[in-house]
């Protein structure tokens, strides 16, 4: 007599498992505190999350939109406001100059 055994396996491979944590994405939190006698000296907090770069935006998270290290456009805008700062810086200081030429200081 045979015996027949049937298994109920159901097996995801790894591109499966990472489109579905990306799609609905994964939130790791912990904490790590470092006490003597009831006196904290360290604490650090962890947050992780891990989603698709459109499931994190749906969640108002961009922040690597602003990172002038991360984004070409962020860092255009950073340059773009050094400029605008630097010709204020020039604009003063040319009317300093001025005012005090006008009224006959010498410098």
């Amino acid at each position: 007599m045979a015996n027949n055994i049937s298994h109920s396996v159901h097996s995801s491979n790894l591109s499966d498992i990472l489109e579905r944590v990306l799609d609905k994405g994964v939130v790791v939190a912990g904490d790590i505190k470092v006490q003597i006698a009831d006196i904290d000296l360290l604490t650090i907090k962890i947050r992780l999350l891990i989603a698709s770069v459109d499931r994190a935006m749906e969640m108002g998270i961009n922040w690597w939109q602003e990172e002038s290290y991360l984004s070409s456009k962020a860092k255009e805008k950073q340059i773009m406001q050094e400029q605008e700062e630097l010709k204020q810086r020039i604009t003063t200081l040319e009317a300093a100059l001025s005012s005090r030429q006008g009224s006959g200081e010498q410098t």
